[in-house]
């Protein structure tokens, strides 16, 4: 039998109840040619049930099962090992793939081998599937340590996989920063501008549940003022953009996370907007990003893959 030209992997905890959206959206894309190769990282919610009957449906689906927890590092390094493909692309267990997506990604991967990972805009939505957060093109004219996509949006090669010897298992959040960070080291990690992903906020994803994790260890680190924020920034973005308030405040005070700098008082300025009226505070940042992705927008152009700018 011949070899698919692609491999989509998703590693699976606790998916319900957006698994069934995540991989149809995936099974109906408009490239066809691909293996998609699931692992489930020993769920307890009726996740495993799911996906063996998604198994049953499609014939490109693969099912893997670990039995004991391996985390977001090791779950995402063991569902590449399963999968045969030289080019993968990644898929989050509670986001939504737009029907061209692997069709626009493939493309960049094959006419440009200087590229070893190609992620795209998005757009957030919340549970229920509504949009809450628009695209912003000003993530691909700014220059920033943090990645411009989603992990779950991104289309990467094995070989630069395997130079980089996978996620970093050592770490218990920021693993996919650690990741993409290493992998501009060894090519070309550039973003298409188009909305081709939907990325949902919810108060079970990841972001939150490891993301509290991740702020508490900050805490008890030295003072790392720039970290500290980012991990709190990152943390009350998803609450917010959930329908919920960012609930930050306290956590800025508690951590001595504020500096005499304009950064700080941004951050004041908006947990305690967000403290006082969330959905404020959603209308007041949504003006913005719509404001500046409609200026980026003069200089990126959707269709061409723009580089990671770092520096």
């Amino acid at each position: 039998m011949k070899a698919p030209r692609l491999s989509v992997i998703m590693p699976v905890y606790n998916a319900l109840p957006f698994l069934d959206q995540s991989i149809r959206s995936i099974v109906d894309q408009t490239f066809t040619d691909f293996e998609f190769v699931i692992l489930d990282d020993a769920s307890t919610d009726g996740s495993a049930e799911v996906l063996r009957e998604w198994e049953k449906r499609d014939s490109r689906i693969r099912l893997f099962q670990s039995d004991r927890r391996l985390g977001l590092s090791g779950s995402s390094n063991l569902v590449v090992a399963k999968a045969s493909g030289s080019i993968l692309a990644r898929m989050d267990a509670d986001d939504i793939s737009r029907p061209h997506r692997l069709m626009r990604q493939w493309e960049i991967m094959e006419s440009r081998p200087e590229v070893v990972v190609v992620g795209t805009l998005c757009h957030g939505i919340d549970a229920a599937g509504r949009l809450t957060r628009p695209r912003d093109r000003w993530r691909l004219v700014r220059h920033s340590r943090y990645i411009p996509f989603p992990h779950g949006s991104v289309m990467f090669r094995r070989e630069a996989f395997d130079r980089i010897t996978g996620y970093d298992q050592r770490l218990l959040v920021g693993e996919d920063q650690d990741f993409f960070f290493k992998m501009t080291q060894v090519g070309r990690v550039v973003t298409l501008p188009d909305d081709l992903y939907s990325f949902r906020y919810h108060l079970k994803n990841a972001t939150v549940t490891s993301g509290g994790q991740g702020v508490r260890a900050i805490g008890e680190r030295p003072q790392q003022n720039g970290h500290d924020l980012a991990a709190l920034y990152l943390l009350g973005a998803m609450r917010l953009w959930a329908g919920q308030p960012p609930a930050v405040l306290p956590e800025l005070i508690a951590r001595k996370s504020l500096g005499w700098n304009l950064r700080s008082l941004l951050s004041l300025g908006t947990a305690t907007i967000g403290n006082i009226s969330p959905a404020a505070l959603r209308f007041g940042l949504r003006s913005l990003i719509r404001f500046r992705d409609f200026m980026a927008g003069l200089l990126v152009k959707d269709g061409r893959p723009y580089e990671w700018r770092l520096k």
